[in-house]
């Protein structure tokens, strides 16, 4: 799980950001490019994003729309055992989960400044920018305080299936992320055999959803957007597939039709 730097063009927009780091904590890095830097106050600009009354749900969808057609890239993120982290804004490209955090964190911006505060709070535990207090798992998006979202799972299907994971256990016995511990968690799910037109019908544009994994020590193997358009509901995600390797939108029911199953949060 220790990341690598990528060999892009950085632009150090602040030696230390001072403004996003949580009181009592170190000044941290903060490594972005000037091509990042233009697409959020673009995508900012473009989209209102604090539209009254507004949809939080339908925010999401308009703003993740400007992501479709970005790479695929992993491994963006800066830090590890020995590795001082750094606050990396990479729009280039995207994992899924940096795709996930990229997007929460402008929905909740009017500014530059504002979405690097936000980008800490939807990242790190605490806004504290630190590898260990990086939200690894899916499941800590709803599961540790402040909250980014809320497991609607059991409200989106009947048939959902209720798990207790040990977090972070590899079956060898060690730890995915050095340090970080073995987590108990309990974890809803809807198999994928359930996952039917009904269930459709009540995911929500916007909504984030994970791919369910079996192992026990993983919560969930890839995450994507509910989006509803053209009469249809889709997956919008960062895949890996050697047919896209790009932010793409996959039709729902398909892509997680052969899948163990899905877990349902939603923000706002």
């Amino acid at each position: 799980m220790i990341v690598k730097v990528k060999a892009w063009t950085f632009l150090l927009i602040s030696a230390y950001l001072t403004a996003c780091a949580a009181p009592g904590t170190e000044k941290f890095q903060t490594i972005m490019d000037s091509v990042t830097a233009e697409k959020i106050n673009r995508i900012i600009r473009s989209n209102v994003i604090h539209a009254s009354g507004e949809n939080h749900g339908e925010v999401i969808s308009r703003v993740s729309s400007a992501f479709l057609g970005t790479p695929y890239q992993a491994d963006t993120l800066i830090g590890g055992p020995g590795t001082p982290e750094a606050l990396v804004v990479n729009f280039n490209g995207v994992d899924c989960f940096t795709l996930a955090d990229y997007v929460e964190a402008l929905t909740r911006s009017h500014d530059q400044k504002s979405f690097l505060h936000n980008l800490t709070e939807v990242r790190y535990i605490g806004g504290n920018v630190d590898y260990l207090s990086r939200r690894h798992f899916f499941s800590d998006w709803f599961s540790i305080t402040p909250r980014n979202a809320r497991d609607v799972t059991p409200d989106i299907s009947p048939d959902y299936a209720t798990v207790y994971k040990q977090l972070n256990r590899k079956p060898d016995g060690g730890e995915y992320i050095p340090g970080l511990g073995i987590h108990s968690r309990k974890i809803n799910y809807i198999p994928g055999k359930a996952i039917s037109p009904q269930v459709l019908d009540h995911l929500k544009t916007g909504d984030y959803v994970g791919v369910y994994s079996p192992l026990d020590g993983l919560d969930v193997s890839h995450v994507g957007i509910v989006v509803h358009h053209e009469g249809r509901v889709w997956f919008r995600n960062a895949s890996s597939l050697t047919a896209n390797r790009k932010v793409v939108d996959s039709p729902f029911l398909e892509y997680m039709r052969a899948k163990p199953g899905i877990v349902v949060l939603r923000a706002g």
